[in-house]
């Protein structure tokens, strides 16, 4: 869908790069088709590990941050708002002032209302619509400057940024299952997609832990939970959770798993956390897992574990208590 969009876009005429100069690629997804572009010229940055990794092996140059200015951008619009606004602002001081700044997006990723809001304050290209999404661009210039990325501080103390999961405090998922954790935890467990670390908090105030490896794929809220959870105890990982592998054996997983990488449900990603999970426990390992009600889990948590039971929750969250990975024993 990106890679009609803009080679639509180039084709016609309606955007038109600089002839030389680098091209910041911000957050494209896993999958979208670049070739369009002149890959030699091409920056991806991205803080999300798996489409780094993607990436990376197709042969970009790749970095979590952008280093130095560009000639042109292309913003792949998140779903986040207040992420897709930061983007834009860091892409438009980033160009070379008048070079063009792209964006992309689908309908369901906010673009009609970034164009407007993009509109209100500078002239953008003729939109091209396009599978479900619409591409236009405009000319670098300081006029973003009050979308810029700023951290803030929850009410609870947490350090947060725009574009994680829950930037604006704790989730009422995590909540439950911080609440519902046993007085005594296991030595050594492991926080999957920990997010910026309210669970970790949680799990680290229960006595028995002595080692808690934080594994969140999103280099932003990664950097935030560095922050949040200075316990010696803590280790971090920047790493894609169904590919990370422990060192040494582990007791547990605590984990609330994502199950959107768009704004429509993808069930299939929170069911590879749990097969992830019981993927790295030994025989006699245990999870702790918040879930959605409505999200089809149930299969996939009987066939991973002996041993599941629900544990509370409530009528939007259900808190499970699995045990026994079946896995452990192939």
């Amino acid at each position: 869908m990106r890679s009609a969009r803009l080679t639509l876009a180039l084709d016609s005429g309606a955007i038109t790069l600089p002839e030389t100069g680098r091209i910041h690629v911000f957050r494209p997804h896993a999958g979208d088709d670049l070739s369009v572009l002149p890959k030699d010229r091409v920056g991806i940055i991205t803080g999300f590990r798996p489409d780094y990794d993607a990436f990376a092996a197709a042969g970009y140059a790749v970095s979590v941050a952008a280093t130095g200015g560009a000639a042109a951008a292309l913003v792949c619009l998140p779903r986040s708002k207040s992420d897709a606004r930061a983007l834009v602002a860091e892409a438009s001081a980033l160009v070379a002032p008048g070079g063009p700044v792209i964006i992309d997006g689908q309908k369901t990723d906010g673009i009609d209302a970034m164009l407007r809001d993009i509109r209100a304050r500078v002239e953008t290209s003729t939109p091209i619509a396009k599978s479900h999404g619409r591409i236009f661009s405009f000319p670098a210039g300081p006029v973003f400057s009050d979308w810029v990325r700023v951290g803030t501080v929850t009410d609870d103390g947490f350090v947060t940024v725009p574009g994680v999961f829950s930037a604006d405090g704790p989730d009422r998922g995590s909540r439950l299952l911080a609440s519902a954790l046993p007085g005594r935890l296991p030595g050594r467990i492991v926080d999957l997609g920990a997010g910026w670390g309210f669970l970790a908090r949680a799990i680290l105030a229960r006595d028995g832990v002595r080692q808690l490896d934080l594994v969140e794929a999103e280099a932003a809220a990664l950097d935030c939970a560095r922050r949040n959870v200075t316990d010696p105890r803590v280790r971090f990982h920047w790493a894609d959770a169904m590919g990370f592998r422990p060192e040494g054996v582990i007791d547990a997983v605590v984990c609330n798993p994502p199950f959107h990488v768009t704004r429509a449900a993808e069930p299939g990603l929170g069911a590879a956390f749990i097969r992830a999970a019981a993927a790295m426990l030994p025989p006699a390992g245990t999870l702790w897992l918040v879930a959605n009600r409505h999200l089809p889990y149930g299969a996939v948590l009987t066939e991973s574990f002996r041993e599941v039971e629900d544990i509370g929750g409530d009528g939007a969250f259900r808190l499970v208590h699995a045990a026994r990975p079946v896995r452990a024993r192939r």
